[in-house]
């Protein structure tokens, strides 16, 4: 019998989609409330379909913006104007393939998991077999647990890589291959956002403030530091942007991220954080108890940020500048430094400020795009000028802290040449002032930080920071 007089079964999960639904629903759920996780527990202990189908009930996901394999969307749309059935066979609950089904239009049936049965594996098999007959379909999956089906199929379909195929050529010699390539490097560094651990080295800020950095011990605290903040960091970036897939998928520029775009898979994504969650412990292990009590807490504020906090209007803020000083605690408490109140003050409101920016900039491309709120946020486009004021009062502030630091007696004592310091405050109030301009054109990153790493200016200024503070010295 020719192929194209068979029904073709398409599985959904990393298949026709570059996701996994219950990943996707659980992650909606838990950020709704993150106690339903003793209520999935409970649930799995009557069956993985019965778990799926209790997470359903509770949570939505917009179908029609989820990653979709978009080359093998094209041959099944062909395959259905060529005359061919198609059938949407999955283990994802059936409401959310119900949805996918309508979402396309090209299916003439849907199969999927629902609170007694779950349609994977040897059951998919047996579901797909009594209603077609043996090898009276075709099927189109990309996992091991397809290849129980791939064995009672006409022909297999395989979405993945040539280790799937292998598997599935083992049980039927027909094979169609739509090879996927695994994900390089970059793609796993974007994810864990190794770019933003220039941040960490606010770890570093109290031991020069204190000019300790010709100790050896206090170096090699601060260094072990800065890998164990930056590592802990990353995988609050990988759990946010798994919790944020929904308003980064709407996000210009958002929805190319790894999680958002398929790019990698969720499950990918939780075996790395724990991973990266272990390695920081190791690196713990060799730093004072204070440290360890500070990544701690900017663990617990980092996860309250991702579940609750950023969605709160000026809470987020307050919670991003808490975060960036907290970077410097840490540092003063990794190699025992006392802090002083003018570099905590400074710190807050320098980083007040940068937070408004991001928020502004966020903001300013909402209203660009035509619409009128930032999804899984707080505030509305016309919050724009207020935070404008807020942000540069607070920038403002910084840099007045720096100039009443700057004529401190603590000062007086550690540079040889005081008046050769008045330069920062010059620099702070230009560098302050050019950054919110900036943002008001709309040339302003998500990220200011970013920005002032990428922008030349900015680097200029930094460096004009560093000459005038050896001259001073």
């Amino acid at each position: 019998m020719s192929s194209h007089a068979l029904p073709l079964c398409v599985d959904l999960d990393g298949t026709l989609a570059r996701t996994d639904l219950l990943a996707e629903s659980l992650l909606v759920l838990l950020k709704k409330n993150p106690l339903y996780l003793f209520m999935c527990v409970v649930w799995l202990m009557r069956g993985k379909g019965y778990l799926k189908d209790q997470i359903a009930k509770r949570v939505t996901i917009d179908v029609g913006i989820l990653p979709y394999n978009d080359r093998l969307v094209a041959y099944l749309r062909t395959e259905q104007q060529s005359g061919r059935e198609l059938y949407l066979c999955t283990a994802s609950n059936e409401q959310f393939a119900e949805q996918v089904a309508a979402h396309f239009g090209i299916f003439s049936g849907v199969m999927a998991s629902n609170g007694e049965f779950n349609l994977r594996g040897n059951n998919k098999a047996s579901a797909l077999a009594g209603r077609f007959g043996e090898q009276g379909f075709d099927y189109c999956g990309n996992d091991m647990a397809d290849v129980p089906v791939w064995k009672r199929a006409h022909a297999a379909i395989v979405v993945g890589n040539q280790k799937i195929a292998a598997a599935a050529r083992k049980v039927n010699q027909q094979i169609i291959l739509f090879d996927e390539v695994r994900p390089p490097l970059r793609v796993v560094l974007q994810a864990t956002r190794v770019y933003q651990w220039c941040k960490n080295t606010l770890v570093f800020l109290p031991l020069l403030a204190a000019h300790q950095f010709t100790s050896a011990s206090a170096v090699l605290n601060a260094t072990i530091a800065f890998f164990a903040f930056s590592l802990c960091a990353s995988s609050v970036y990988l759990v946010n942007d798994m919790l944020d897939l929904d308003a980064d998928r709407r996000h210009i520029r958002k929805r190319n991220r790894p999680f958002a775009s398929g790019k990698l898979p969720l499950s990918f994504g939780v075996a790395l954080t724990a991973v990266l969650l272990t390695l920081t412990a190791i690196l713990t292990t060799f730093l004072p108890p204070k440290f360890v009590l500070v990544l701690g807490l900017y663990f617990a504020l980092t996860l309250a940020y991702s579940f609750v906090l950023k969605r709160l209007m000026l809470v987020d803020v307050f919670s991003l500048a808490t975060l960036y000083t907290a970077r410097i605690v840490a540092g003063g408490a990794a190699g025992q430094i006392p802090l002083s109140y003018w570099l905590i003050l400074f710190s807050v409101s320098i980083f007040l400020s940068l937070a408004m920016v991001k928020r502004y900039a966020e903001l300013n491309v909402i209203l660009k795009e035509g619409k009128s709120a930032a999804a899984g946020r707080g505030y509305i486009t016309q919050d724009l000028a207020i935070l404008q004021s807020f942000g540069t009062a607070a920038g403002y502030t910084a840099a007045l802290v720096l100039a009443l630091y700057l004529n401190s007696p603590e000062v007086q004592l550690m540079y040889r040449h005081q008046e050769g310091l008045w330069a920062l405050f010059g620099l702070m109030l230009f560098w302050v002032s050019r950054v919110w301009i900036m943002a008001f054109r709309g040339k302003m990153h998500d990220d200011p930080i970013v920005f002032a790493l990428k922008d030349k200016v900015s680097l200029c200024v930094l460096t004009a920071c560093v000459v005038s503070i050896v001259l001073a010295a």
